[in-house]
């Protein structure tokens, strides 16, 4: 018989669900990717608000913490395409509770960490295993949901925004009142606990198909890396991370120095603001469907360096609002980014949103690192200047290569549901 899309030769028809039974099997599914998104960014970019601690507890330079940031966003960056292909050949539950397990690994290992190059070392384990669970996530809620597929993506990035606030939030707050060590035992606890409710409530994939096709993959990267509009696409994608990696990275040595003089603990409440990006940008999706992908990046873009000037006034109060517009900007900037992706990819839109993902955080190992040198020479002014220029390159490449799409039949394409960073 015919199941899903994997035909099944000798069984017979599974019993149809209850009413009651399929409305708890659907709970448990969405609680399920709502954990999902959850670990895959608790602790990605947990660090940033520890970051001014760690540079003194390691006697580095701001610069060189900044890898802290670095390493795992590059490792994101190159095991997502893999991460995919081993779901294609494996299933993606078997794919994604491991994934999850093993991320608790090197979380609570770093912990142990005595001297930077180790840090570095767990933190790029880290980033290695966070694609198995937010890309893989992503495959299965496209595969498995007959209807309210939209529903359960929603569900899902809000378990990945919960995730990268709680995150910062409570590494800031545990390093405050015991030591930055604490901090990664917390979060890798949180990841174990997480690993195991994904474990328990997360069902086998019923729809998935196995990949046979080798060859078919690199075949269509290399055709998307040819077309000019996706390579302008994947250019604003590692631009849009670039922007708000820079600059929630390194405002936290800004705000941690007279005047502001902040605690790690009011660094990680910063974070708050992303709660804020959170509830303005689902009607991004609107906006983008009535005016069109292009204008809502220029708009969003323009609201977000303008947001980044406002953080040079000596105003907290200022500043809060100033990296608010930062991040909302981001979060629509990436909405319109990864929806163009699927508009404009006839062919291997799969294939297209990820490597979309890979340049979204190599721009994040971009904006983690190239700031830190404008940091050394002229502070945060410098790192300003830096990212409206990024800005500003970002509007240029959308006004200059983005085409209004025609529209395709059929089914909606995979988009990118990634944490902003």
């Amino acid at each position: 018989m015919v199941y899903g899309r994997r035909i099944i030769r000798g069984m017979a028809s599974p019993p149809p669900f209850t009413t009651g039974q399929a409305q708890r099997q659907s709970r448990t599914r969405t609680a399920a990717v709502v954990f999902a998104g959850f670990c895959a960014f608790t602790t990605l970019f947990a660090p940033q608000p520890l970051l001014p601690m760690l540079a003194r507890a390691f006697q580095v330079s701001p610069a060189a913490i900044s890898l802290v940031m670095t390493v795992s966003t590059l490792a994101v960056a190159c095991s997502a395409p893999l991460a995919g292909l081993v779901a294609d050949r494996l299933g993606r539950k078997r794919v994604i509770v491991p994934a999850a397990f093993l991320l608790a690994v090197p979380t609570l290992l770093a912990a142990t960490s005595s001297g930077y190059g180790q840090m570095l070392f767990w933190r790029f384990w880290q980033g290695v295993f966070t694609p198995g669970i937010f890309a893989v996530t992503i495959a299965y809620i496209n595969e498995e949901w007959e209807s309210g597929a939209g529903a359960a993506t929603a569900a899902y990035v809000t378990g990945t925004v919960i995730g990268g606030f709680s995150g910062r939030f409570l590494s800031a707050l545990v390093a405050s009142t015991l030591s930055w060590r604490w901090s990664f035992v917390t979060l890798g606890t949180l990841n174990l606990v997480g690993a195991l409710a994904i474990r328990a409530w997360l069902p086998p994939g019923r729809r998935f198909a196995r990949s046979r096709r080798a060859g078919s993959g690199a075949r269509a990267i290399w055709s998307h890396l040819r077309d000019p509009r996706l390579l302008a696409t994947y250019a604003v994608g590692f631009c849009v991370m670039f922007t708000l990696l820079g600059t929630f990275t390194y405002v936290n040595f800004y705000l941690s120095t007279p005047p502001f003089s902040l605690s790690t603990t009011a660094l990680g409440s910063l974070f708050v603001v992303y709660l804020v990006g959170a509830v303005v940008t689902p009607s991004a999706g609107r906006w983008i469907d009535r005016r069109g992908h292009r204008f809502a990046l220029v708009t969003a873009f323009c609201g977000g360096a303008t947001g980044v000037g406002l953080t040079l006034f000596h105003s907290l109060p200022l500043i809060v609002f100033g990296l608010a517009l930062c991040c909302t900007g981001v979060f629509i900037a990436n909405s319109a980014g990864s929806s163009y992706v699927g508009s404009a990819a006839r062919d291997g839109r799969a294939a297209a949103v990820g490597l979309y993902v890979t340049f979204y955080y190599l721009g994040g190992s971009a904006g983690s690192a190239v700031p830190g040198h404008f940091w050394s020479t002229g502070g945060w002014p410098a790192c300003v200047a830096l990212i409206v220029a990024v800005q500003l390159l970002t509007i240029s490449l959308a006004l200059g290569f983005w085409r209004p799409v025609p529209k395709l039949a059929g089914p909606a394409p995979l988009t990118a549901a990634i944490e902003e960073g």
